[in-house]
C-alpha cells in the first residue's frame, strides 16, 4: 500500500498551489506554472517507481506461543528478518488484541547494515485472562526521496496464553510461602499415630488393644498387633463451579471497579485453585483438579510434579464462565465413579440460589461419607447482619441491608446443614481467598483428618 507523506503534502502546497494560481491569473506566467507542476509530478512519479520494493525482503517472526501473567508487563521477542542487510528505518506496529494493552502504537525500528536479523522487545500488558491471538504485524518505510510512505501487512500466527498472576496473592500469604521467594509452604508438623496401614508384628507389652488384629491373632494363635505410619501422600481434588453463577463479578475494591476486564467470580477461584496446587507441591501431596457446568468439562487425575502443576495451568487459564446451571447430580455421579480412594475435595462453587443449594446438599452425601469435603463460596456483597455496619440513610439502603441480612441467615443455615453430614462450609474473602484456603488445608494436614 502506498500513502502520500508529510512531504509530498508540504511541497504540493508549497508549489501547486501557488503556481497554479499564478498561471490562472497571468498568462505570462502560465508556461512556468505548468513546467513546474510538471517537474514535480515527474519528480513524485519517479520517487513511487524507485520504492516500489522498498519493504521487500523485510518479514516479521514471531513465537508460535507466547506466556504472560494477568495484569503483569510482558515482552513480545519481535524478529524482523532484512534479507538484504541494508541500513533502513522502520515503523512496526502489531495487531494485539483489545485484551492486550501497550503504551505505543508503533515503534520506530532501525535496521542496521550487515545484519539480516534485528531483535526488537514490545512491552505490553494483558488486562484479561485466557487464550488471544496475534495475527497481524504492520510495517511502514518511506520512499526514496520521502515522498510517499509505503506499507505492508505480515502474517503472524502467534497465541497469547495470559495465566493467572499467583504474585499478587504473594502478599496475603506471605507467611506461609518459603523466605527465599521460591512458591511453596513449609513442611507442617503432623500429630498423631498414623492412619496408613504399614505391617504386622507380634504383640509387645503396652500395645493398645485397639490396634491387636483379631483375625490373624486367631490364626495364628498369639497377639498380633498392626502397625501404621502417617500419610505422607495424599489426594487432593479442587472441583471449580463453571457455571452462571461463576460468571459475576469479583472485584469489589475501589481501585478496581472501574477496570475494563474486572476479575468474575470464576477468574478468583481459578487464582485459589493454583495456589492450592503449589501448596500441595510443597506438602508433597497430590494434586487435582476438576471443573463443572451442566456437565463435568475437566478432569486431571491427582498427582505431583512440576510438569503436572504445568498441565492444571494449561487446562485452567482459558476456563470460561457457561449461561447454564450446574448439574449436581451428574458431578456427584461422575466422582463416586472416578475417585475411588479416598481424598479431599475442595468445592469452589456459589450456593447463595437456594434451588442449587437444596440440589447440592440432596448430592452431597453421596460423596461426605467417603470422602473428606471442604465447601467454600465467595463471600456475596453486603452479606452483613442487620445494620451491623453501614449506616441507614435511605429506603433503598434499608431493603439492601434487609435483603443482605435474609441472605446471611440463610448461608448460616445452610453451614449447619452441611455440617451434619460430614462436611465443612466457609465463606471466604475475596481478597483473602487463596489465604483462607490454604490455611484450611494445612490445618487438616495438621489433624490428619484426611
Amino acid at each position: 500500500m502506498i500513502v502520500p507523506g508529510n512531504r509530498l503534502l508540504f511541497w504540493t502546497g508549497c508549489v501547486v498551489l501557488p503556481f497554479a494560481t499564478l498561471g490562472t491569473m497571468y498568462d505570462s506566467y502560465r508556461s512556468i506554472s505548468i513546467f513546474s507542476l510538471v517537474t514535480l509530478f515527474f519528480i513524485v512519479l519517479l520517487d513511487v517507481c524507485l520504492s516500489l520494493r522498498r519493504l521487500e525482503g523485510i518479514s516479521v517472526e514471531l513465537p508460535d506461543t507466547l506466556r504472560m501473567s494477568h495484569d503483569r508487563e510482558a515482552t513480545v521477542d519481535v524478529r524482523i528478518i532484512n534479507e538484504d542487510e541494508k541500513r533502513k528505518r522502520i515503523r512496526l506496529g502489531l495487531g494485539l488484541p483489545k485484551e492486550i494493552v501497550s503504551h505505543k502504537a508503533d515503534m520506530a525500528v532501525l535496521l542496521p547494515g550487515g545484519s539480516p536479523v534485528s531483535n526488537v522487545p514490545w512491552f505490553c500488558t494483558p488486562w484479561k485472562r485466557g487464550s488471544h491471538y496475534l495475527e497481524n504485524c504492520y510495517l511502514e518505510g518511506t520512499s526514496v526521496l520521502g515522498f510517499w510512505t509505503m506499507r505492508k501487512t505480515v502474517k503472524a500466527q502467534s497465541e497469547i496464553r495470559v495465566y493467572p498472576n499467583l504474585l499478587k496473592e504473594r502478599k496475603d500469604i506471605a507467611a506461609l510461602f518459603m523466605n527465599r521467594g521460591n512458591y511453596g509452604i513449609h513442611s507442617q508438623r503432623q500429630v498423631g499415630q498414623g492412619r496408613d496401614f504399614e505391617k504386622l508384628r507380634d504383640y509387645i507389652r503396652g500395645d493398645s488393644c485397639e490396634h491387636i488384629h483379631w483375625k490373624v491373632t486367631a490364626k495364628r494363635r498369639r497377639p498380633v498387633t498392626k502397625i501404621f505410619q502417617i500419610e505422607r501422600t495424599q489426594d487432593i481434588y479442587v472441583i471449580i463451579d463453571s457455571s452462571r453463577l461463576s460468571a459475576r463479578r469479583a472485584d469489589t475494591t475501589p481501585e478496581r471497579k472501574n477496570n475494563r476486564y474486572p476479575d468474575s467470580i470464576l477468574d478468583r477461584f481459578i487464582t485459589g485453585t493454583l495456589a492450592m496446587g503449589v501448596a500441595t507441591e510443597r506438602q508433597g501431596d497430590h494434586f487435582g483438579i476438576m471443573s463443572f457446568s451442566n456437565k463435568v468439562d475437566s478432569f486431571i487425575r491427582a498427582k505431583s510434579g512440576r510438569s503436572h502443576f504445568n498441565n492444571c495451568r494449561d487446562i485452567l487459564y482459558k476456563l470460561e464462565a457457561t449461561t447454564a446451571d450446574p448439574d449436581f447430580d451428574e458431578l456427584f455421579s461422575y466422582i463416586c465413579m472416578n475417585l475411588r480412594r479416598r481424598a479431599l475435595l475442595v468445592f469452589l462453587t456459589n450456593l447463595d440460589d437456594p434451588v442449587l443449594s437444596e440440589h447440592f446438599i440432596k448430592n452431597l452425601k453421596l460423596v461426605s461419607r467417603k470422602h473428606l469435603v471442604m465447601i467454600n463460596m465467595l463471600r456475596p456483597e453486603r452479606t452483613d447482619s442487620l445494620f451491623s455496619k453501614q449506616p441507614v440513610s435511605t429506603i433503598d439502603d434499608m431493603y439492601r441491608h434487609l435483603g443482605g441480612h435474609m441472605l446471611l441467615h440463610d448461608l448460616i443455615e445452610l453451614h449447619k446443614t452441611v455440617k451434619r453430614q460430614g462436611a465443612r462450609f466457609s465463606l471466604i474473602e475475596n481478597e483473602k481467598m487463596c489465604t483462607q484456603l490454604v490455611t484450611q488445608y494445612v490445618d487438616l494436614k495438621k489433624r490428619q483428618l484426611l
